[in-house]
């Protein structure tokens, strides 16, 4: 929980500069870079936060990454911040709260849709379109499949959950037998 809480800290402050330089969106970029990469190289984010090594090799080793990755100015300060903070270790927690965050900036929300079958473009455009039109905002779409569902749609966007999958519809009449109700 602490960790959720260092995160969404110093994603908002990150947000804040972004807006009054209006670089958010590139800011958006170069920490999803960032954290991309450490996740996937896991002798980089050993170097980096392993206390067992020398802080000054390690800083000199996200200075490395830095120039490499040819980072803002603004950016670049704010990984050294989060070294000698000792927080680097969040940054991809941080990395996913800024994208959040950011997106709300843009009127953009995101949102997933798991299917139990292929759904083809047009079916795909017009739940984008309905929920884009119920939200107000731009909607962007991971779309998924899981046969488990036997029929129909769920839809999360942020807290909201559209259920209507037939298993789901399955278990619910399920319930209503149980409890001796008429369907």
């Amino acid at each position: 929980m602490k960790n959720l809480a260092v995160a969404r800290r110093y994603a908002k402050a990150l947000l804040l500069i972004g807006k009054e330089d209006g670089q958010a969106q590139n800011y958006k970029e170069e920490i999803a870079a960032v954290a991309g990469m450490i996740a996937r190289q896991k002798a980089l984010e050993q170097a980096l936060i392993n206390p067992l090594y020398d802080a000054d090799a390690r800083r000199h080793v996200l200075a490395a990454v830095i120039k490499k990755l040819k980072l803002s100015a603004v950016m670049s300060s704010f990984l050294m911040l989060l070294f000698d903070k000792r927080r680097i270790g969040f940054i991809g927690a941080i990395s996913d709260f800024y994208q959040k965050l950011a997106d709300e900036l843009q009127g953009i929300a995101r949102a997933s849709l798991v299917s139990a079958n292929e759904l083809s473009a047009d079916t795909i455009d017009k739940i984008r379109s309905a929920l884009s039109k119920r939200t107000g905002k731009e909607v962007v779409l991971e779309v998924q499949q899981d046969p488990e569902l036997i029929g129909g749609i769920v839809t999360k966007i942020g807290d909201l959950v559209l259920d209507g999958s037939i298993k789901t519809q399955l278990l619910n009449m399920r319930e209503t037998l149980k409890r001796g109700e008429s369907v």
